[in-house]
């Protein structure tokens, strides 16, 4: 019998081939775990101001609409720069933005410590926004790119374990900070953490996709981020009712004029032709629904313990782990179930789990328990746990490599929107109950109020929630639509380049 001796040369080359996949296989490991570092930062701090928000106001002195931009102003600045920063990655590296967000979100964290002022903190928490958004859509990004399909899923899973369990992990975060040493050490710890990202980063990240050679859509993204800009300062400043509707009008004028120009340029910023895949639509439309009423249900019941149930900081935030322990158990686990059974079912059954809690915290009385409450903020989180991870998954493996960054731009665009809408819209909704002036000064304590102040707050509470809840169960709808379990890599239809 003859036996099959391998040359050396064919013995190098296998070798090399196990070298080269051995090393792949730890980097793309590394990637998820500096990626992970970057959006846990940047999701902690788009709520970790809302407990401590009370405190913030008397503190600085700062009004209701101050506190608002507080909160809503970094989702703003990260909203209107996404899909731009999401172009750039693509055409110049994702990772140089990526390294580059984290040293201007550090910065910009410092500045937001040392803010004297409602209007000074305003500013930093917008730079702090633009640090924010380079974090954000490259991070998924760079995941996308060095993960094969078959482990998407999963990769993303962890990722946005991270990024929920940050979002939601920032309320008791900023309850303890700010009982324990202060509001703006809810800036500071970000440095030292930013710190270490930055170079961690800078030493360890490479470039695995080549960058487009396109030219830079210039009209398309003056007339995106012009037409984004005016929507939100229509929705979120309080000004007269010729001012709102003119900025709102104009606005909605200027996206037709966009949508023109951006079907006839070659290389566009936001390539449409993405929208023509069903779960990239259906997955951003559901996410943009529970977003739009997800980030306001939190603010409402951080209010509702402070000014209610009278609460500090500290126990307020504490009520938020159930919800945020649940997120970070059942992130991971979705993830990977999505990988074989689809997203579909499982982001439609947490939509189903967030709009039941919602419409139970709707129902909340001055004297509503505090078990029942932590049981409402669990299902809460549970729903949280099961749509994030499979929706994100369901959007991004269908998009070519080359167009992951500005999918990405987009799919979190609409995200932070809604994030940005959110608390000024609820509390537009309050407002048919009680009356804006009477809202800020409640919130600011410049007043005490009667019992029939708080039975009038109570209504005005539930009166968002109920809206917060309609708009989750719209968000099914979608959802359900997406398609059935995902499609094999080589079954995925390329994107049309104009």
């Amino acid at each position: 019998m003859r036996v099959h001796r391998q040359s050396p040369s064919s013995s190098l080359s296998a070798w090399r081939a196990s070298w080269q996949e051995g090393i792949g296989t730890q980097y793309k490991w590394l990637v998820l775990t500096v990626t992970t570092v970057g959006s846990l930062m940047a999701s902690l701090d788009e709520n970790v101001v809302i407990v401590g928000l009370p405190t913030l106001l008397r503190e600085l002195n700062a009004s209701l609409v101050d506190g608002v931009l507080v909160v809503a102003g970094y989702s703003l600045t990260t909203t209107i720069l996404l899909v731009a920063f999401g172009r750039v990655g693509d055409m110049f590296g994702k990772v140089k933005l990526y390294n580059l967000g984290f040293a201007i979100f550090t910065a910009a964290s410092a500045l937001c410590g040392f803010a004297l002022s409602g209007s000074q903190l305003v500013t930093f928490r917008l730079i702090q926004g633009i640090g924010g958004a380079l974090l954000l859509v490259n991070s998924v990004a760079i995941v996308a790119d060095t993960f094969p399909v078959s482990e998407l899923g999963m990769a993303l899973g962890v990722n946005f374990m991270a990024w929920n369990f940050g979002a939601i992990a920032g309320y008791t975060l900023g309850g303890l900070i700010v009982q324990l040493i202060g509001w703006r050490f809810i800036f500071f710890v970000n440095v030292p953490v930013g710190i270490f990202g930055t170079a961690w980063a800078y030493i360890k990240l490479k470039e695995t996709k080549k960058s487009l050679k396109e030219k830079f859509d210039y009209s398309g993204i003056i007339l995106y981020s012009t037409g984004l800009t005016l929507l939100l300062m229509a929705l979120t400043l309080e000004g007269s009712t010729f001012m709102e509707l003119s900025l709102l009008t104009l606005g909605l004028l200027i996206f037709p004029v966009f949508v023109f120009v951006e079907r006839r340029t070659k290389h566009p910023a936001l390539d449409l032709d993405l929208f023509r895949m069903r779960s990239f639509s259906a997955g951003n439309i559901a996410s943009f629904l529970n977003a739009l009423a997800y980030n306001a249900v939190p603010f409402i019941v951080t209010f509702y313990l402070q000014l209610v149930r009278h609460l500090d900081p500290l126990s307020t935030g504490l009520m938020f782990i159930p919800m945020e322990a649940v997120v970070l158990l059942v992130g991971p686990l979705s993830g990977r179930l999505s990988d074989r059974y689809g997203a579909r079912g499982l982001s439609s059954l947490g939509l189903l789990f967030n709009a039941s809690a919602t419409f139970w915290l709707s129902t909340i009385r001055q004297d509503t328990s505090y078990t029942a409450m932590l049981l409402g903020l669990a299902c809460f989180g549970v729903g949280r746990g099961l749509f994030a991870s499979p929706n994100v998954s369901s959007i991004m493996r269908m998009v070519p490599a080359e167009r992951r960054g500005v999918a990405n731009g987009v799919r979190l665009t609409l995200i932070f929107t809604a994030a940005a809408l959110s608390v000024p819209l609820s509390l537009s909704f309050m407002s048919f109950t009680m009356p804006y002036d009477k809202l800020s000064r409640l919130t600011q304590g410049s007043f005490l109020p009667t019992p029939n102040d708080t039975a009038t707050f109570l209504s005005a509470i539930r009166l968002a929630v109920q809206v917060s809840a309609f708009l989750i169960l719209l968000a099914i709808i979608p959802s359900l639509f997406r398609g059935g379990v995902n499609k094999k890599p080589d079954e995925i239809a390329p994107v049309k380049n104009k």
